[in-house]
């Protein structure tokens, strides 16, 4: 077993992509896509992509286990884009949330300066969209 290496500056590792079970990929994929205002990627292999801003493509994968247990996907949006996509979630009939336990339904959060909701996507995981990042200690 190697010993850890001493904190210094961050290493140039970033995120590439993180596969996103659900219980149909296609409307999985295409829910969030619409809510963010992006597009869904052509299939690659048994994933569906949908490629994020910043080089990160979430990999949608149909489930083969229905009872996978949902995640928590949260994303950093532009303030100038964060009412039109509560304008989409409303439209599409989609309840959003102040909070992360859905205690707080069709409100906001303004956390850290910025705006924030929580929503549930097709297949159970909790969504955020957020304009600023959380402050770390």
């Amino acid at each position: 077993m190697s010993a850890c290496p001493a904190k210094g500056p961050p290493v140039a590792v970033k995120l590439d992509h993180t596969v996103i079970h659900a219980r149909d990929k296609r409307v999985s994929a295409e829910f969030l896509a619409e809510v963010l205002g992006l597009e869904v990627g052509a299939p690659f292999g048994p994933f569906l992509p949908v490629d994020t801003g910043n080089g990160v493509t979430l990999d949608y994968y149909d489930a083969e286990d229905p009872s996978f247990t949902p995640g928590h996907y949260a994303f950093l949006v532009p303030d100038e884009e964060f009412d039109a996509m509560i304008d989409r979630l409303e439209r599409m009939r989609v309840t959003y949330y102040a909070d992360p336990h859905h205690t707080e339904p069709g409100r906001i959060n303004r956390l850290f300066g910025g705006r924030g909701a929580y929503f549930d996507d097709p297949s159970g995981h909790n969504m955020e969209i957020m304009t600023r990042p959380y402050a770390r200690p």
